[in-house]
């Protein structure tokens, strides 16, 4: 079972329908043939299994087309955020060598100054309507004739992504064909996909949190709509336009579709599950999602790691089995196993604690769509299995009904809008200006971004006595970081609170920041 084997299956039984929404028609079989056609034209120009294909693109017919046309070449997507800042997508390069780099038109500066001389890059191919690539996409168009089929195995790699690292540099994580088709089928079961729905990509593509869905809802017959990027009065109108049936959308893009004035929401009626996840969401915010769609909502846990679903609040027959009222609170905890993961959760001994819904642990997993191990990382691959089990580094209570909450992150990570901010990558980018002596990073509760990434910062004076202001420094942080890594709140401070042992200790800091007034910070308003 490969992605191409279950596509060609999909074709088979839904050749006429169509795949993508009204505004993009296609149907599967025209899909299928172009497809092919660009197989040929990529094989044509060395194309092989194995070989890297690395997109920076935003959500769209042309990036989900590419998914299938490295999955008939057996060769490995690399999906990339677009949010990333050219010295960061730089090292990815780097690492993962890509063959072909395709790239909306928009992307054309940071592609520029983040792909020149990396080694094994052949060309740039333009997903839009200009040339300012080596080839625009509309001319990587072969003959389908000349398509060969290539055979494919389950434990080959079929994606490739890449995820923040704890060290300040982002790891790749390969998931194989095998990985990917497994999770696929089990999210049609958990989720009862079907050839009458259709998928709304509202957030990015380059996220498993979305791109997923390219593949589970296709290989069930199903239908696509896409958005280039988040807008909530967007996303009204294209649910009402394309009769979206269910979707995934982070706690932080929720809580601006709740601000979104009544008369301009549109109809939502044709949604029947509204899934939600990167971010705990309050119960409070829960139910105003409740009355605003009128549709089953899920929580939904998982990892880059692990395809990524671990859990969905979704009930199970215990709490099925509870009166209405009772099953509530279940719908905004981190949920239960998906169909096919086993799940533990262990204490630092490594023993599980009880089902008590008190006692802490960290999550652990196992199961056909869990990674084998980090790209040509060994190190860090053993560290992140204890034997079989995949360290998650989440910790969390498990209650009686098997439902898992998520209580807090071994390591320093903050979680923003459902993206990762690793606290020390954004130190190591502070410390990169003269000025500054010392730094602390860490988050604080936001309402509409479930988190916020906070800096506490002790200047170093220059010796022309120049004193070091906070946009000045965040300035400086964009070379090194992704706009949405960047600190949302930053104070300048005389000296950071440290244990006996020298460690800062961030949980006075938190306590002291959320003791100050609005305006004793340093805030600033950036683009993500």
């Amino acid at each position: 079972m490969t992605l191409w084997t279950e596509f060609e299956a999909a074709v088979q039984l839904h050749g006429e329908d169509p795949i993508f929404s009204r505004a993009d028609s296609c149907s599967y079989s025209e899909l299928h043939s172009r497809v092919r056609r660009r197989a040929a034209f990529f094989a044509a120009r060395g194309v092989e299994p194995g070989t890297r294909l690395a997109a920076f693109a935003s959500s769209g017919p042309e990036f989900f087309e590419l998914h299938f046309v490295a999955a008939a070449l057996g060769a490995i997507l690399v999906p990339l955020n677009l949010r990333l800042a050219a010295f960061e997508l730089r090292q990815i390069l780097i690492d993962a060598r890509p063959r072909f780099l395709f790239a909306g038109s928009t992307a054309r500066s940071t592609i520029a100054a983040a792909a020149a001389d990396i080694a094994g890059l052949e060309g740039c191919i333009d997903l839009g309507t200009s040339s300012g690539g080596d080839w625009n996409f509309a001319e990587t168009l072969g003959r389908e004739g000349d398509f060969a089929s290539v055979a494919t195995k389950e434990e080959q790699t079929a994606m490739l992504y890449f995820t923040s690292g704890t060290t300040g540099r982002a790891k790749g994580v390969p998931l194989t064909h095998g990985q990917v088709c497994a999770h696929a089928a089990a999210a049609q079961a958990e989720f009862a996909l079907q050839p009458a729905d259709v998928w709304g990509h509202f957030a990015p593509m380059f996220h498993l949190a979305d791109g997923w869905a390219t593949f589970a809802v296709t290989f069930a017959g199903g239908r696509h709509a896409f958005l280039p990027e988040f807008d909530a009065a967007a996303v009204f109108a294209t649910i009402a336009r394309e009769g979206v049936t269910l979707t995934n959308l982070v706690p932080t893009m929720l809580t601006r579709m709740l601000r979104v004035p009544e008369s301009q929401r549109g109809d939502t009626s044709s949604l029947r599950l509204l899934l939600s996840g990167g971010a705990s969401m309050a119960p409070e915010l829960v139910q105003r999602v409740d009355d605003l769609f009128g549709c089953e909502y899920a929580q939904t846990y998982g990892l880059t790691e692990t395809s990524p679903f671990l859990t969905v609040s979704l009930p199970n027959a215990s709490v099925g089995a509870l009166p209405k009222a009772e099953r509530a609170p279940y719908r905004s905890l981190t949920g239960r196993p998906f169909g096919g993961i086993e799940l533990r959760v262990v204490d630092a001994a490594g023993q599980r604690v009880p089902a008590d819904g008190k006692s802490v642990g960290e999550i652990q997993a196992k199961g056909p769509w869990v990674f084998d191990g980090y790209w040509q990382a060994p190190l860090e691959t053993a560290a992140a299995f204890d034997c079989a089990w995949f360290k998650t580094g989440d910790l969390a209570t498990l209650c009686p009904l098997g439902y898992l909450n998520i209580v807090d992150r071994i390591a320093d990570v903050i979680q923003s809008g459902a993206e990762t901010i690793y606290s020390n990558e954004v130190e190591n980018a502070l410390y990169t200006h003269p000025q500054v002596a010392e730094a602390a990073v860490f988050a604080l509760a936001d309402e509409e971004w479930g988190e916020l990434c906070v800096a506490a910062v002790v200047r170093r004076r220059a010796a022309s006595g120049a004193v070091l202001q906070a946009p000045q420094l965040l300035e400086h942080c964009r070379l090194f970081l992704a706009g949405y890594k960047l600190p949302r709140r930053l104070k300048f401070v005389d000296d950071l609170p440290r244990s006996g042992s020298g460690k800062i200790q961030k949980r006075i800091l938190r306590e002291r920041f959320l003791l100050m007034a609005p305006n004793e910070f340093d805030a600033s308003e950036l683009r993500r």
